[in-house]
């Protein structure tokens, strides 16, 4: 009981925390060695039993565990980001975009722009830092509230294009190292997924926002700086500008299916790379980027090195909850909730969803919670009947509800260093288009699959 108590009330100082401001790097940390406490574990290695963990080594072995499995994919897709950002291809593809739609439509405009650079391959986090300046634009010139821009950027980022069959971002492929998939696992019912919540997310965002607006809200400036506001004229074509993303997307298909091309397989691998693919093709990204942005070559160095820079801290942002999890996961709190789970009658997608979620959730990660529920509910499932496939997709949707309370360090960034916000003001629209969206989402794929 004392250690379910903890459990809870660590996960809730984790968010309190975060909300407060206090840097993930130290509420992680803290919040874990509550869990500890409560639960009997030792903090330090020589206070532990023989042969029994204790809070450092099981906190640390989490944080490192997830930095080694997918540093390079960071590394790469945060150079690929930044290299699209001060070549200013991302910009040019988010004006193509607003050009296109215009004013009247700026949140459907914002969406989109986020979600084919999303799909395209672009970091989450980069694709917030590279649309924002694009939203102020839009939102000022359409006359709506500043707080709203946060929610539209989380729900183009970290729903339907984040966990959708095909995406190379890493909440697609994790999965498919434990059970043996391809990120086109259960296309059809993902297919049918992404369009209900990217409708549905559509819907609830823009009713807010005119709820707000007949309530007299407007926009209200914030300050931008000189780069960030460059116009169409100084950014390369719109068509240029998408070649990096056509090849980062090109490249991870090749090398993912290298059995489907023909004789193009005689150039390829024998095998699926698997994850790897992804590095393949990020790296070639940024090669093609690199070009693209020749005539802006003064900024490609300050990329590198504020993408290296950008992958260190999102990266340990993250690896600072799956730390979290790694040390809740020891104690007997969790262990009960996993063994009811696990025990649930009826579809083991069932069991898998709710799994998921709710470990994502505690971790405040869809990647996180992901890394640390497929080595514990992966093998029971499969031995229980699921089809990889299915559960694949099952899982990937899942993560990404629960992922995005307060503490997720995504919507810290977005919410707070990109757009200026304040939890107070922003988080309701986040939670809305990126929590409860993917939670129907997810009952929907489960409905599906039960039919299908």
């Amino acid at each position: 009981m004392i250690s379910a108590i903890g459990l809870v009330g660590a996960l809730a100082l984790l968010i309190w925390m975060t909300i407060r401001g206090v840097n993930i790097l130290i509420a992680g940390p803290v919040a874990a060695a509550v869990v500890a406490l409560t639960s009997g574990l030792a903090w330090l290695p020589p206070l532990a039993a023989e042969g029994a963990p204790d809070f450092a080594t099981s906190y640390m072995a989490g944080f490192v565990g997830f930095f080694a499995d997918w540093f390079f994919i960071f590394l790469l897709g945060a150079i690929f980001g930044e290299t699209m950002g001060r070549t200013g291809a991302a910009a040019s593809i988010a004006h193509a975009v607003t050009d296109a739609l215009g004013p009247r439509f700026a949140l459907a405009a914002v969406v989109l722009a986020t979600a084919v650079l999303t799909y395209g391959g672009v970091s989450v986090f980069i694709v917030a830092f590279a649309v924002y300046p694009l939203a102020v634009q839009l939102f000022r010139t359409a006359d709506l509230p500043h707080r709203f821009i946060p929610g539209a950027l989380a729900f183009g980022s970290v729903t339907f294009t984040m966990t959708s069959a095909g995406s190379p971002e890493i909440q697609n492929l994790i999965p498919m190292q434990y059970l043996g998939t391809t990120a086109w696992a259960g296309a059809g019912v993902s297919l049918i997924v992404a369009l209900l919540m990217a409708g549905l997310g559509y819907v609830i965002l823009s009713r807010m926002i005119a709820r707000a607006v007949a309530k007299g809200e407007r926009f209200e400036p914030r300050a931008e700086t000189e780069e960030d506001m460059r116009g169409p004229a100084d950014l390369p074509r719109w068509y240029a500008a998408l070649l990096p993303l056509v090849t980062v997307f090109a490249v991870f298909l090749a090398f993912q299916y290298p059995d489907d091309l023909g004789a193009l397989s005689a150039v390829l691998p024998a095998e699926s790379l698997g994850k790897w693919a992804l590095v393949v093709a990020l790296g070639s990204g940024i090669v093609v980027a690199v070009l693209i942005g020749l005539p802006s070559r003064g900024r490609l160095p300050a990329a590198f090195s504020v993408g290296a820079t950008g992958a260190v801290v999102a990266i340990t942002n993250t690896c600072a909850v799956v730390g979290f999890g790694a040390v809740a996961q020891l104690t007997p709190a969790f262990q009960d909730a996993l063994t009811a789970v696990q025990s649930m009658p009826g579809d083991p997608l069932i069991g898998a969803a709710i799994a998921v979620t709710v470990i994502a959730g505690l971790t405040g990660s869809a990647s996180g919670g992901q890394s640390i529920a497929l080595p514990l509910i992966a093998p029971h499932y499969l031995a229980a009947g699921a089809d990889p496939s299915e559960l694949h997709r099952v899982v990937a949707i899942a993560s990404g509800a629960l992922d995005s309370l307060p503490h997720n360090g995504y919507v810290v960034t977005t919410i707070r260093a990109v757009c200026g916000e304040t939890h107070a003001r922003a988080y309701l629209a986040v939670a809305m288009t990126t929590v409860l969206v993917p939670v129907i989402g997810t009952i929907v794929a489960l409905i599906l699959f039960a039919i299908f």
